[in-house]
């Protein structure tokens, strides 16, 4: 059975810290409770969005960049 990690806010999803960095978390990479997985951006605010569970990562459900609402799945852990 699958876990997600949700979107806490609505805004942008980003996975990587900036543009010309490496990606916070990719598939296949184990996270616990606390790692950041990404940043979502409102208004030119950008807010780290921790993982509230732990897991392998088996797929990103949000694209880099992508507009996400509140409580949409962003990742999918096993």
């Amino acid at each position: 059975m699958s876990k997600h990690i949700l979107s806490p806010l609505p805004g942008t999803f980003y996975s990587k810290p900036a543009p010309d960095q490496p990606a916070f978390k990719k598939v296949g990479d184990t996270v616990a409770v606390g790692d950041v997985i990404g940043l979502i951006e409102v208004m030119k605010s950008f807010h780290e969005v921790a993982a509230d569970q732990a897991g392998t990562i088996t797929a990103f459900i949000a694209d880099d960049e992508e507009p996400v609402m509140a409580g949409q799945a962003l990742i999918e852990l096993a």
